[in-house]
């Protein structure tokens, strides 16, 4: 990478096209999106203390019984649908497109999720981040969010201490951000970060790449980068500190 004048770090653009890497339990339908694979030679799946994206549908009626996580940051985003979960701590919380979960899994935290027969079908993202140390304090954040504004990203995760509405405990802020077709926004970015971006519906293009419907791009560098819709789009991106310290051994996140 080449510096700016301004000292900025010139960005790199690694696109990648939909994953193929999937799992079909019939009613329960997972796609994992692995950051790290879409840079050449990268021996890692993940990208520093992003682990996968994972693009989740469930139909209506489906449960995934309790079950155990442990040492991973799992965020639930869910635009389209409602996610019902509970727990082992006596959480009975619902996440839709006005509600972020976080759940802190640490030393170990037992949950299960459920969509009614009558809810809508549900798709979601859920973003597993390797926390910076092992065995941490389990624990659930559950909060409503702020209405979205077009062509404005919307901060929703940071790392512990920070201004951000929910916290993971490593080094990686979320944002998501809804462009109508021929509007323009800048990928967030931060001195020393790297951004990763995924598009949920519609397409960008990212600098001269053209990314569509559950594509994605690594960004490498901390310089403006322009992302413009060329149709309605919905999109998600990461900024993460690439050497930030992990742990490699969440119960799927690794």
């Amino acid at each position: 990478m080449d510096e700016s004048p301004s000292g900025q770090t010139r960005s790199r653009i690694y696109t990648a096209p939909r994953t193929d890497i999937s799992q079909n339990q019939g009613k329960f339908r997972i796609h994992f999106n692995f950051p790290g694979r879409a840079v050449p030679d990268h021996d890692d799946h993940g990208y520093g203390p992003l682990a996968t994206v994972v693009e989740s549908f469930m139909d209506p009626g489906t449960l995934i019984r309790m079950h155990q996580h442990r040492n991973e940051e799992i965020i639930s985003w869910v635009p389209e649908g409602v996610m019902r979960h509970d727990d082992r701590q006596g959480n009975e919380l619902v996440t839709d497109s006005d509600h972020l979960m976080v759940m802190n899994a640490g030393s170990g935290f037992w949950h299960s999720e459920e969509t009614l027969a009558d809810d809508p079908p549900l798709r979601m993202l859920q973003i597993f981040v390797r926390p910076h140390s092992l065995d941490l304090e389990p624990g659930i954040q559950h909060e409503p969010i702020a209405d979205p504004i077009a062509g404005e990203w919307r901060h929703l995760f940071g790392p512990e201490g920070t201004d951000a509405p929910l916290s993971v405990r490593n080094d990686v802020d979320f944002y998501d951000c809804r462009l109508a077709a021929g509007t323009t926004t800048t990928l967030p970015s931060r001195p020393g970060g790297h951004t990763y971006l995924y598009v949920f519906d519609g397409a960008v293009e990212v600098g001269e790449n053209s990314i569509g419907f559950t594509e994605s791009a690594l960004v490498t560098g901390d310089d403006d980068v322009a992302v413009t819709a060329t149709e309605d789009a919905t999109i998600v991106a990461f900024s993460i500190k690439p050497d930030a310290p992990i742990t490699r051994q969440g119960t799927i996140g690794r």
